[in-house]
């Protein structure tokens, strides 16, 4: 038999700073280990859960002393779901550890001079920020130690979020602070008349039940869709819940459903089927209208989104005489920005849909010198591409969190632009770049820009002109 390795704590352990994903950083003596749920100044009792080889993670088992960095959370479900890991941090300090992350990212990684670097720029809406959230339903929802004595209610079905590192338990979410109502009263509707009608909640180990995703789209114009996600075509079931939904929020302005019989959770390959009312929601940025579809990508931040987009436009500089290059355009949200400005903006995207999205958008608000293309970026953005289209004057990236692929850092190489306007959701990832760009770009500007409040995640805009 396997022995059992002894459980190993440790007394009175100094969290002194934030380290990786948000997880607070101790030493003990060469030791670094990573714990959850921490600010910077608690000092702790930790049990080690996972042993890597330079480090190791753990839990708290007790507090001796709470930090003066720490403040209460609002959230009731805070500690158990992972969405907001750090509302026990005031927002100032929360930005002060966000603009280290950058900062130290550059400077180990990228080899950056961040002597320049300006001041992070917060979320003026700390709370109700997301313009789309999505709920999982699950027969597996986490019980509370409240909930799991004899007393306590045992229904099993939840709907809420996953519980952090399991794939079959969710939170069953009363109250999300996330996004405005009636994100909240749709759930809590959806989830009632769901138990009340013994509709069966999603089982994703075996496969089996009704009930899989509710998505709650918003946006600045007050218009929302709702999109549920079912795993049966079970067209009377359908018809009554969908019906239950409209009756309850008549003023919905887009009401889909979903039928989705695959073993994950992913819709981007399924047809949205429209129950009700448009086949999109209005958003408004600035002076452009952009259509959202079941599938559309959006910023998650409306207003931070905007914030995010006017930096971008500014550190591109364009005097309207510029061929410009919107590299991982998505909707096109940036290429139609920044288009009144720019002789012609060139957009490239993987999402055929995404694309078509970009192309709506554009004839939408009357824009004429935009070129939208789908495709894997390192097979459509060649030196052929950049030979046909035109060589950019500028380059602007908004890439995933794992940045940029070789090939297309090779064929940036080649179109070798005046200036390249870098937006990232991954300090790390977007310094590699710069490094592999550093021998022809230097960088001129940089802003970090909060998105996501209560957060580790950030966005980083940076400026490289040539050399």
């Amino acid at each position: 038999m396997r022995k059992k390795r002894k459980l190993q704590i440790y007394e009175n352990v100094e969290i002194i700073d934030i380290a990786d994903k948000g997880k607070g950083l101790a030493k003990v003596g060469d030791l670094v280990i990573f714990v959850n749920q921490v600010v910077p100044g608690d000092i702790v009792d930790v049990k080690i859960v996972k042993r890597k080889r330079n480090y190791k993670e753990a839990a708290v088992i007790k507090f001796h002393k709470y930090s003066e960095k720490r403040c209460e959370p609002k959230c009731e479900h805070f500690g158990l779901c992972g969405g907001c890991k750090w509302q026990n941090m005031p927002y100032e300090e929360q930005l002060k550890f966000k603009q280290k992350q950058v900062e130290a990212a550059l400077q180990r990684i990228g080899k950056v001079d961040i002597s320049g670097i300006n001041q992070i720029i917060g979320s003026e809406n700390t709370y109700f920020y997301r313009n789309k959230l999505e709920y999982t339903f699950s027969n597996r929802r986490w019980f509370t130690d409240i909930e799991i004595r004899p007393e306590g209610e045992r229904n099993a079905d939840g709907l809420g979020f996953h519980i952090p590192g399991m794939f079959d338990r969710i939170v069953d979410i009363e109250k999300c602070w996330l996004q405005a109502e009636p994100s909240n009263a749709i759930r809590l509707s959806v989830r009632e008349f769901a138990v009340k009608n013994g509709y069966e909640f999603y089982d994703v180990r075996n496969h089996v039940g009704f009930l899989r995703n509710l998505v709650v789209r918003t946006s600045t114009t007050g218009e929302f869709m709702i999109i549920l996600l079912v795993a049966q075509d079970d067209k009377e079931k359908i018809d009554n819940i969908m019906n239950h939904i409209l009756s309850e929020f008549p003023e919905i302005t887009s009401l889909f459903y979903i039928v989705n019989t695959k073993k994950n959770d992913s819709y981007f390959d399924l047809e949205p089927k429209l129950f009700h009312g448009k086949d999109f929601i209005m958003e408004k940025m600035g002076d452009l209208q952009f259509k959202i579809g079941p599938k559309s990508f959006y910023q998650t931040n409306s207003e931070q989104g905007h914030v995010l987009y006017q930096i971008t436009e500014k550190f591109a500089k364009l005097t309207g005489n510029e061929i410009v290059y919107d590299l991982y355009t998505g909707t096109g949200t940036i290429a139609n920005f920044v288009a009144k400005n720019a002789k012609q903006v060139i957009g490239i995207e993987f999402i055929p849909e995404a694309i078509e999205d970009a192309k709506e958008n554009a004839k939408l608000n009357n824009i004429k010198n935009t070129k939208f293309f789908a495709g894997d970026m390192k097979d459509i953005f060649t030196d052929e591409f950049i030979n046909k289209n035109g060589k950019p004057d500028v380059i602007i990236l908004d890439p995933p969190r794992a940045g940029i692929h070789k090939n297309v850092i090779a064929a940036i190489r080649y179109a070798n632009p005046q200036k390249i306007v870098y937006v990232s959701c991954n300090p790390a990832t977007q310094a590699r770049d710069v490094e592999l760009l550093s021998d022809i770009y230097e960088v001129k500007d940089i802003q970090p820009v909060d998105m996501f409040p209560h957060t580790h995640h950030i966005e980083n805009v940076l400026l490289m002109e040539r050399k």
